[in-house]
């Protein structure tokens, strides 16, 4: 599923149309199947479909308020949310068909309205569930990613990806595994998005994939060259799978670029591509073989970059050691950069977690807060610093850098 923090009229369209698809489709399948079933007369066809009104009605605002919540985020959400929407709106309609045809709603009705369930509201039901799962989700995905009239020197725009439920099984290759609270991580990355948008990004939420615990780290899947988009190939083959829904977000932008794909056996990760002016730093590590620098190198050099591979061997990726200030300077944790001399100009931060900066505006960067002495560094360079905690996130060898892939 693809959702998109969008401004709330697109957000609002996407949900009212989304709901009336899935209750237009939920009362006609019913009506249609109950005829068909039960060997109804075609004249009662209309009195059929009229006894389900009431319940798509109400189905249809329930699901429009349903979208606006976040319904469709994640699936394991919208399936359990259905079913509870389309039983309550089932019984509900009954009721009202019932109280409209002159009866009285006493306690004696109610096993007989519940009974429904097995019998004339079992096809509402289930149109009802597989409407959302299936017209509805989609719908709701195309329209609130879809932007319109945006381009990328109107509008900053940022990819993010939900956390997966699984996060806390991760890969880990520096780091021995400590528990992660995937409860404060979901909370810990709204705040990194609130903040994002703060800045005045436009976020695009990239369909979540729940089986990939790495997802959330959607830098490693694609990198930004201008107006080229280069989808990646991840070093772990866990992180294989990931790849498909970040190109989907990019292809709904209403942005004109450029697609290229790095292809197996080469590898590389997001993660380790750092751009500094018309400089990009690539780390060869595990993560990300010759191939694929030679292979991104034959992308980036025609587009006007010079490409320089630095060899990574402490940290899972070059950006866990060095990322760049607006102004070109390098910075990094010193006993973790391997070759600083690389790196015409290179500033040693006294935090691990203070080496990575979000680059929000020319005077404007994100950092970590745990890194306090790296942030009033940043500071005292007359740099404004957004400071957010990221702290389940750096359990699992992520930082600030790898939440977002931002679109210039």
């Amino acid at each position: 599923m693809t959702t998109s923090r969008a401004p709330f009229l697109q957000r609002l369209t996407a949900a009212l149309v989304s709901a009336l698809a899935v209750a237009a489709l939920t009362q006609a399948g019913t009506a249609l199947l109950f005829h068909a079933t039960n060997g109804a007369l075609s004249t009662q066809l209309q009195s059929i479909s009229d006894f389900f009104v009431p319940s798509s009605l109400l189905l249809f605002v329930l699901m429009a308020a349903a979208a606006l919540l976040g319904v469709y985020r994640r699936w394991y959400i919208t399936l359990p949310v259905a079913l509870v929407v389309a039983v309550v709106t089932s019984l509900a309609g009954t009721v009202i068909v019932f109280v409209q045809g002159g009866n009285a709603l006493t306690s004696e009705v109610w096993p007989s309205v519940f009974d429904t369930l097995l019998s004339n509201n079992l096809f509402f039901v289930i149109f009802a569930v597989v409407s959302v799962v299936t017209a509805g989700t989609a719908i709701w995905n195309r329209l609130s990613t879809r932007k319109f009239g945006v381009v990328a020197g109107d509008r900053k725009i940022a990819l993010v990806r939900i956390p997966a439920s699984n996060l806390a099984d991760g890969e880990l290759t520096h780091l021995d595994r400590t528990p992660v609270d995937t409860e404060l991580a979901d909370s810990q990355w709204e705040k990194y998005v609130a903040a994002l948008e703060a800045a005045g990004f436009t976020t695009v939420e990239v369909e979540s994939a729940d089986t990939h615990a790495d997802s959330v780290f959607v830098e490693d899947a694609v990198v930004m060259l201008g107006n080229t988009a280069v989808l990646t190939s991840p070093g772990a083959d866990s992180r294989r799978g990931e790849i498909a829904g970040v190109q989907r977000a990019i292809e709904s932008l209403d942005v004109d670029l450029d697609l290229f794909r790095i292809e197996t056996p080469g590898t590389l990760d997001g993660g380790d591509v750092l751009k500094v002016g018309a400089t990009i730093y690539v780390g060869r590590g595990g993560r990300t073989n010759a191939e694929g620098i030679r292979q991104f190198r034959a992308i980036a050099t025609p587009l006007g970059y010079d490409v320089i591979a630095v060899p990574v061997s402490r940290v899972l990726h070059l950006k866990s050691a060095v990322t760049a200030l607006p102004d070109g300077t390098v910075i990094g944790y010193a006993p973790l950069v391997e070759h600083p001399e690389l790196f015409p100009h290179f500033l040693a931060v006294p935090e691990e977690t203070g080496s990575a900066v979000v680059v929000l505006s020319p005077d404007t960067v994100l950092m970590a807060a745990s890194a306090p002495l790296s942030i009033a560094l940043i500071e005292d360079l007359g740099y404004t610093v957004v400071a957010v905690d990221v702290s389940e996130f750096e359990k699992l060898e992520g930082c600030v850098t790898c939440l977002s892939v931002r679109v210039r």
